[in-house]
This record gives C-alpha cells, sequence and structure tokens, in this order.
C-alpha cells in the first residue's frame, strides 16, 4: 500500500521513508528531520527560546549563608558557585585538584567581589571528606547549601568495562554524593541546623542509557539518596532536589563525551527548542531550589533539557518530520478507513 501511495502522490523522502517503516510496519524509528508544518522554512525553534544570561535571584539572596559546591573549579560547578557567590553566599568548591581550584576561587572572587574558598577533596574517599568538612567548618561554619556536582563520565560499550572502571565512576558519582551527603547531615543534625542539598544528575538517570552505564546506574542512586533522605530528614530541616540537566556544553564532559562533535549536531536535532542549555540558566534554577524561596520544594527531581526527554519518548514524536500537503493524504486516508 505504502509503495502504491508513494507513486501516486509526491512525497517528500523524508515521509516515504515514515510510511515504509512506521506506519505499515513495525520497522526501525526515523530520525527526526529539521523542518515545520509549512512548506516554507520556519523559524529556527532556538529563536523561540532564548537563553538569559542574568541573575534570576535578587543581590543579597545568600547573604550569611555559606555554600559548598563539590567540583566547583570547572564547567557546571563553576557555574553554580559564580551565581551564588554574586548573590551574596560565602562559596567553598571542592575538588581533587587544588591548583584549579584556587585558579577557579580567585577568578570568581574577582568577578563577584566575594571571596571564595578552594577545599582540596578526593569525594571517593571518606577520610578526605571528613577532612574537608572539618576545615569548611572551621573556615566558615556548618553549610546552609550543599551541592554535590562531582562526578566522572566516559562512553564505552559496557562489554569493554573494567571493574576498575565501573569503580572509578560509582565512586566518584554514587558514592563520594554519598558520603558528603553524610558528613555534613549528621553535623547538620547534631547542630539542629537546617539546609539545602541540592544534587546535579542527567536525564537518562530516569530512562537509563547504553555506553554510560555506571554514570547511569550510579546518577539514578544519587536521585534514589536524595528522595529517600528528603522523606526521613525533612524533620530536620534538611531538604534535598536534584536537576537533571540536558545536553549543556562544558569542556570536560564534551571531551569525553563527544570527542569528535558529531554528536553535538545530532543533540540539536531532537531539542524541541533548538538549542544547548547554558551554566547560567543551571546555576540559576540551582541558586532558586537552594534559596529560602523554595523552602517548600523537598524531593523533587527537575528535569530541564529543552525538551529532550520527552521528545525522544514519544512513540509518534518523529511525525515532526511531515508536511502539511502530506498531513492532508494522511487525514483523507485515515477518512476512508472503515472498521477497527
Amino acid at each position: 500500500m505504502a509503495s502504491s501511495l508513494t507513486r501516486r502522490v509526491s512525497l517528500s523522502p523524508s515521509y516515504t521513508n515514515f510510511l515504509q517503516k512506521r506506519m505499515w510496519s513495525r520497522g526501525g524509528s526515523v530520525l527526526m528531520q529539521k523542518g515545520g508544518a509549512g512548506d516554507g522554512a520556519p523559524p529556527s525553534a532556538a529563536s523561540f527560546f532564548p537563553a538569559s544570561e542574568g541573575a534570576m535571584l535578587l543581590p543579597g539572596t545568600f547573604s550569611n549563608k555559606v555554600a559548598l559546591i563539590t567540583g566547583g573549579g570547572t564547567g557546571l560547578g563553576r557555574a553554580m558557585a559564580a551565581m551564588l557567590s554574586g548573590l551574596g553566599a560565602k562559596c567553598f568548591i571542592a575538588s581533587r585538584k587544588l591548583d584549579v581550584l584556587q585558579k577557579t576561587a580567585e577568578e570568581i572572587s574577582c568577578e563577584t567581589g566575594n571571596k571564595v574558598h578552594a577545599l582540596q577533596c578526593n569525594v571517593r574517599d571518606p577520610v578526605a571528606v571528613e577532612a574537608c568538612v572539618d576545615q569548611l567548618v572551621e573556615l566558615g561554619g556548618l553549610p546552609d547549601v550543599i551541592i554535590n556536582n562531582a562526578a566522572g563520565n566516559f562512553i564505552s560499550p559496557s562489554e569493554r568495562l573494567s571493574a576498575n572502571a565501573w569503580n572509578t565512576i560509582t565512586d566518584i558519582v554514587l558514592n563520594g554524593t554519598a558520603y558528603v551527603t553524610l558528613e555534613v547531615g549528621k553535623r547538620l543534625i547534631q547542630a539542629q541546623k537546617g539546609a539545602a542539598f541540592l544534587a546535579i544528575t542527567t536525564i537518562y538517570a530516569e530512562s537509563g542509557s547504553g555506553f554510560v552505564v555506571p554514570s547511569a546506574a550510579a546518577k539514578s542512586g544519587v536521585e534514589t539518596l536524595c528522595k529517600s533522605l528528603a522523606a526521613e530528614w525533612g524533620r530536620y530541616g534538611l531538604r534535598f532536589n536534584v536537576i537533571q540537566p540536558g545536553p549543556i556544553k562544558t569542556k570536560g564532559a564534551f571531551s569525553r563525551l563527544d570527542p569528535t562533535g558529531s554528536f553535538e549536531k545530532q543533540m540539536l536535532g531532537r531539542i524541541p527548542s533548538g538549542r544547548l542549555g547554558t551554566q547560567v540558566e543551571l546555576a540559576n534554577l540551582a541558586a532558586y531550589l537552594c534559596s529560602d524561596y523554595a523552602s517548600w520544594v523537598s524531593g523533587a527531581v527537575i528535569r530541564m533539557d529543552g525538551g529532550e526527554y520527552v521528545s525522544l519518548a514519544g512513540e509518534f514524536n518523529s511525525l515532526k518530520a511531515v508536511r502539511a500537503a502530506e498531513w492532508d493524504l494522511l487525514e483523507a486516508l485515515i477518512r476512508k478507513t472503515k472498521g477497527s
């Protein structure tokens, strides 16, 4: 039937492929194509969703508050530290590489006029975490904001993973988050001090994903940890929330996950908003969730991905490739269908 229709009506190659593979068979999925409902070139979706670069919250929102950000020397961690520092927080950034941290701390301090402190910490080592928190308490007191952002990841077929590769990722992501959370959380409970915890995961923590299996498993565990503690430790004044970022370009992550740059082009084709996210957008959402404005938000997992997850999940979302004239043909065919 599909072949006879394509002989009688001039159909686009993308729709012919869809018709043959999707509707009259149960073949593979069709890649999304750029285009809109009309025959003319539509405006870029990104033009409808411009990124705002300024701070969302008021100056001084985090005055007299102490914030700890793991993985704070680069990428998203740096962006969140800069945002919180600019809003008045006394920020402590932590990771293994002290030289990188010190450089970042100096840069942010100059940008915001608010001193940022560097704490060396290997989150995989609970003894190192304890020492880091000791130093934090000595310099700034117990934190009001704790952002678990330290992460590690790389792409690999799972059959090539060694035990060491598995342990490296899960130790940083899951165990590291747990060590920091438990060490700080116990001290906060003892001191009867409330605080906001935030974890940065990923959209595939929800769905799972091949080729990044250690990360997917560990990030999923982080989300379960946060939801569980939101239920158990809310009575102590502790809030726990999670952000699942979609693709936001950072040098470190993209060098390991998209070394050739070809994956970035594919991502743009499947994100309804037509662009990647920005570090400032993520930092604004993080600041809100850690602020007093979000004091009734706990146990939440917030997806921030420009619509990528739902675009990939919908069974018929590849129908975006169909042009207006082809929809006229489809409608006529559907109207002629008799019975169930």
